[in-house]
């Protein structure tokens, strides 16, 4: 995960917190922490390159929509950058208070 942008990043969180979202979950999802509205055209295109690197499952739901899970690589990646985030963290305890 250490090569994927913060809003990739933001979008493997999303999912991961969500039983099987749809694409619209995770752009609502995403809406609650960014200040512009998130568009399809950005969206998407990153949810493709996450199924392409092989960190997120999508299959079909209906004729409409699919569904977005972590692959067992994707939750292996996100475990690894809590455990590093963690590390970072508590050097900065004293900042972060």
């Amino acid at each position: 995960m250490f090569d994927l942008t913060g809003f990739q990043r933001d979008i493997v969180y999303v999912i991961a917190g969500r039983e099987d979202p749809t694409g619209v979950a995770v752009k609502e999802g995403l809406g609650r922490c960014y200040d512009v509205e998130i568009n399809h055209g950005r969206l998407y295109p990153n949810l493709d390159t996450l199924v392409d690197a092989d960190l997120v499952v999508k299959r079909a739901k209906n004729d409409r929509a699919n569904i977005y899970k972590l692959s067992d690589r994707g939750i292996t990646a996100l475990r690894e950058r809590r455990q590093w985030e963690n590390k970072h963290l508590r050097k900065s305890q004293a900042v972060i208070g």
